[in-house]
């Protein structure tokens, strides 16, 4: 378990900080990006749950906030011991995805983001959710990375646009794309 009595450090002051090894690198590597990432998308979904959430959703959300400090730890252990996210992490939103999806009309058009504030909400996490994938597969390029990171990262972002059309009224009150609608 982690302590925190001492907030600051100075550590950081000639921009580098630490990994979960205790390796000092630049604030600017990109393993310290990608970790930056998933805490972005975790503030998100912090203020998603503000919102007026059916409680099934909130504990959804409350669990993928988890899983990222999970996903956030694994990033940082370069090494490959400590936590890692695991396949049953991914399945476990796969499952949520097919039970959500269910209950949605299939699209015939793409989507633009918004309609409802919490559906706003989600679609900005999955953008933010998209990034930190891209992030991750920037780092997956030339460092050891565990695949159910990106597999985690991609299914989370296919659950939130599910998740943003549900808050849409089942996905009756999509916006949908209407291509040219505004040419001249």
């Amino acid at each position: 378990m982690v302590t925190l009595s001492k907030i600051y450090t100075r550590t950081g002051d000639n921009g580098t900080t630490r990994l979960g090894n205790n390796k000092t690198v630049s604030k600017t590597d990109l393993r310290v990006e990608c970790c930056g990432e998933a805490d972005e998308l975790n503030c998100v979904l912090g203020l998603t749950l503000n919102g007026d959430l059916p409680p099934e959703t909130a504990d959804l959300l409350a669990s993928v906030q988890n899983d990222l400090f999970d996903l956030g730890a694994d990033l940082c252990l370069p090494d490959g011991e400590g936590l890692r996210v695991s396949s049953g992490q991914v399945s476990r939103l796969e499952t949520a995805i097919d039970r959500i999806n269910a209950n949605l009309e299939p699209l015939n058009s793409f989507l633009l983001p918004g309609g409802s504030k919490t559906a706003s909400w989600l679609h900005l996490a999955r953008a933010v959710c998209r990034r930190a994938e891209r992030r991750v597969w920037q780092l997956r390029e030339t460092e050891a990375v565990n695949e159910n990171v990106t597999s985690y990262l991609n299914r989370l972002s296919d659950l939130l646009f599910v998740m943003a059309r549900n808050a849409n009224d089942q996905g009756r009150a999509d916006i949908l794309w209407e291509p040219g609608r505004y040419q001249e």
